[in-house]
């Protein structure tokens, strides 16, 4: 997370904390006059409907008095779900060997976009192999990563 993702999951933590819920994440997506802030929760137990509007009700509270976003905005609250973001490097920890796809914000290589196997963890370096090459991405230069899932 970076910037005003940030500044929104210090707000957001303590709420779904409150509420019996682990914080996985904070979006903050500008398009012009209108923002879109989505907040992903997780549970032990799995996360439905119910769990998504309680803490969709209490952060829009919470917004309403810090008010953090200029202009209009849309909250959504949602699951990490089965191709699940991952926003910080202890995240990716539990999912090595998983297959990923990784966007960085600077080339690196020559390129941006890697998917593949994540096959380790190296002080702040993401390893993934692509096509019988592994690359050691660093984490800083990461944009967007996400679980790709297997059927």
């Amino acid at each position: 997370m970076a910037g005003k993702d940030i500044l929104l999951a210090d707000l957001v933590a303590p709420v779904a904390e409150a509420l019996g819920y682990q914080l996985w994440g904070v979006e903050y997506l500008s398009h012009g006059k209108q923002s879109v802030v989505r907040i992903y929760i997780d549970s032990p137990d799995g996360i439905d409907v119910d769990d998504c509007a309680k803490v969709s009700r209490q952060v829009g509270s919470v917004f309403d008095v810090e008010d953090p976003i200029m202009g209009e905005y849309t909250l959504e609250v949602s699951s990490p779900g089965m191709d699940r973001p991952l926003f910080a490097l202890e995240q990716y920890r539990p999912y090595v060997g998983e297959q990923v796809k990784i966007k960085l914000r600077t080339a690196f290589d020559g390129r941006r976009n890697f998917s593949g196997r994540m096959t380790a963890i190296e002080g702040d370096d993401v390893v993934v192999a692509v096509d019988d090459e592994e690359y050691l991405l660093p984490f800083e230069l990461i944009d967007k990563a996400n679980i790709v899932p297997g059927f």
